[in-house]
């Protein structure tokens, strides 16, 4: 089963006001595991990038006209492909699997707006996996925000200080490994019955063998075990068990 695991860095927050995306980062997931393949691409988008968008991953303030020398680490969006030479080699990167996202509904938007501009096919909500309505799910009440679930399953994101697609996109592969149960996820917890052969059911319980297996005590053990039993008196617990 292949699964991308992907997050998208944005302008801001609606891309019919203006907005667009700046910066792709997926993994590819190969049976739940990790196969070091990613797709990883800065995008121009082609307008200034807002402070409020900066301060959130760092790729600005402005990136098309730098009114100074980048900084260390900075990216220069100017010389990057515009999302119209790169949205196909997306498309054909993610293919027809299902798509890891944490708020899912927030890159949907933003991945099928670009490629409704290019007269591309659009991406179906039903090939996303949203993590953050899982982690809602099963801990209600509780924050679910990536660093929270990092938190909470105890993995190591200490070099996230700012929003990074790739970077991201490995944290959320191993928080979306611990919300389906492990780094073994499959005893039981897929269901092939609803959703799809990737549906994760969270409230799984294991069920009674159809037929059980067959005893491997011998007759000389049983014999053995009766006649100390008999020894240990009517009253005693062992005598019911055996009835």
């Amino acid at each position: 089963m292949r699964e991308i695991v992907l997050d998208t860095e944005t302008t801001g927050f609606d891309p019919f006001s203006g907005d667009r995306i700046v910066e792709i980062g997926a993994v590819e997931l190969l049976n739940h595991m990790p196969t070091g393949e990613t797709f990883h691409v800065y995008i121009n988008p082609q307008r200034s990038m807002p402070h409020e968008a900066f301060g959130v991953h760092g790729i600005g303030p402005d990136l098309l006209e730098p009114p100074q020398p980048p900084g260390p680490g900075q990216v220069i969006l100017k010389d990057k492909p515009l999302f119209a030479e790169v949205g196909q080699a997306f498309l054909d990167f993610v293919g027809e699997s299902q798509m890891v996202i944490h708020n899912a509904s927030f890159d949907m938007k933003f991945l099928n707006a670009e490629l409704g501009w290019m007269n591309l096919p659009q991406l179906p909500m039903e090939q996303a996996i949203d993590t953050l309505a899982m982690a809602r799910k099963r801990y209600p009440g509780s924050p679910a925000t990536l660093d929270a679930l990092c938190r909470r399953f105890s993995i190591d994101n200490s070099n996230r200080t700012l929003h990074g697609a790739l970077l991201d996109s490995e944290i959320l592969a191993d928080v979306y490994l611990e919300l389906i149960g492990g780094r073994q996820p499959d005893f039981g917890l897929s269901s092939g019955s609803s959703g799809g052969p990737s549906a994760v059911d969270l409230n799984w319980r294991p069920s009674p063998r159809p037929t059980p297996l067959p005893s491997r005590l011998t007759a000389e053990e049983k014999v053995a075990h009766e006649e100390f039993v008999a020894k240990l008196g009517e009253d005693a617990l062992w005598a019911s068990i055996s009835e």
